[in-house]
């Protein structure tokens, strides 16, 4: 049987093309970018990663280097579940999310990744394989935009070949949001898929009255109207603020999301394969939320995500992340149409270009 032979890991600081902005982090200007390369005794490779929006990304890689690769040095690498489970236990104690889980995430996708190569599959394949054409949106991350430059930026969403687009909420006034949304309405036409993001800006109350302004617009989804430890806020929003609700990006357990599903405090479930724990969780809060009769819809990473949401049949929409890492991939991720669609190459099919991340290694 094979054997883990390296795990290695590197951080980036990424500058993005412009400056982005949501309601929480303000400014972005950068992300940090975490990867893991595992190598066996047979010589198959995988590669796994994650982000942060700017902080913490070197405690992520000290995670792998220091602690998870000495942890699973000589292990058999197609014993996914053991993995997750030694790597879990290994650093519960110390801390049970955050960068913990972010640094598992990373290893889980390289095990998965490694797991179809050696199988000869793509990922969402190997993972039981349902729809390689899923449903995708252009993620805006755009609160601070002028109006007629956010018009123009769906504009080119469009151009881009979206069928469906989210926009930023969460400025100082309420009535900022819903005229910006109303533009966004009007503009797109009444029955052009839209979401809107709070990241997380309201208290319980603020967003149920959001959730009522907003609601002769037709969205798809309000997107995290409060904190992720808020849960029985999330379900009085849900139930008081009649609108449907994203959550999920900030939970890093299966067991937080089985935590606001049960309660009603979701609607559509959004998890981050590189910030939930990997492949591995991804896929459980996936059955988990089939199990409620719940879409799942995703956060970030959407080259990695879009096999994931390909395997499943409740699968609504993938994030486009503004994150994107396109100007260091060898190959973009393609769309036909509105619809992403998972590649056919072994494996996860991510192969990054090392000498254009190189100038940015920390």
């Amino acid at each position: 049987m094979p054997r883990l032979e390296s795990v290695a890991s590197a951080c980036f600081r990424i500058p993005l093309p412009f400056v982005l902005s949501d309601s929480t982090h303000g400014d972005i200007t950068h992300f940090e970018l975490v990867t893991a390369r595992l190598r066996d005794s047979d010589g198959v490779e995988g590669l796994g990663y994650t982000y942060t929006v700017g902080a913490g990304g070197l405690a992520i890689h000290a995670l792998i280097e220091r602690y998870l690769a000495p942890l699973l040095a000589g292990a058999d690498p197609t014993l996914t579940e053991a993995l997750w489970q030694r790597m879990w236990w290994a650093l519960h104690y110390g801390g049970r999310g955050g960068p913990t889980v972010l640094a598992i995430s990373a290893v889980d996708i390289a095990l998965w990744d490694m797991a179809a190569k050696r199988a000869n599959q793509p990922l969402w394949r190997h993972l039981g394989g349902h729809d390689p054409r899923v449903p995708c949106y252009a993620g805006g991350i755009d609160l601070q935009l002028p109006l007629d430059r956010l018009l123009a930026q769906s504009d080119e969403f469009r151009a881009q070949g979206f069928r469906a687009i989210k926009m930023k909420v969460g400025r100082d006034h309420l009535h900022e949001d819903v005229a910006r949304v109303a533009a966004m309405r009007r503009h797109l036409g009444d029955d052009f898929p839209l979401m809107a993001d709070a990241n997380m800006r309201w208290t319980a109350d603020q967003a149920i009255r959001a959730a009522r302004a907003l609601g002769e617009h037709g969205l798809v989804w309000l997107e995290e109207p409060t904190i992720p430890d808020d849960v029985a806020g999330h379900a009085r929003i849900v139930r008081e603020g009649g609108h449907p609700i994203a959550a999920g990006e900030n939970l890093r357990t299966l067991w937080e999301f089985k935590q606001l599903i049960a309660v009603g405090g979701v609607t559509f479930p959004e998890p981050d394969v590189s910030n939930c724990g990997g492949v591995t969780a991804f896929m459980k809060i996936c059955r988990l939320a089939e199990a409620f009769n719940l879409p799942v819809t995703s956060h970030g990473v959407h080259d990695l995500t879009v096999h994931l949401l390909a395997a499943v049949p409740n699968r609504s929409y993938l994030e486009i992340h503004g994150f994107g890492l396109d100007r260091f991939l060898a190959e973009e991720l393609r769309m036909e149409d509105g619809m992403a669609i998972a590649p056919e190459r072994p494996g996860h099919g991510v192969a990054l270009d090392e000498a254009r991340l190189a100038p940015h290694r920390i």
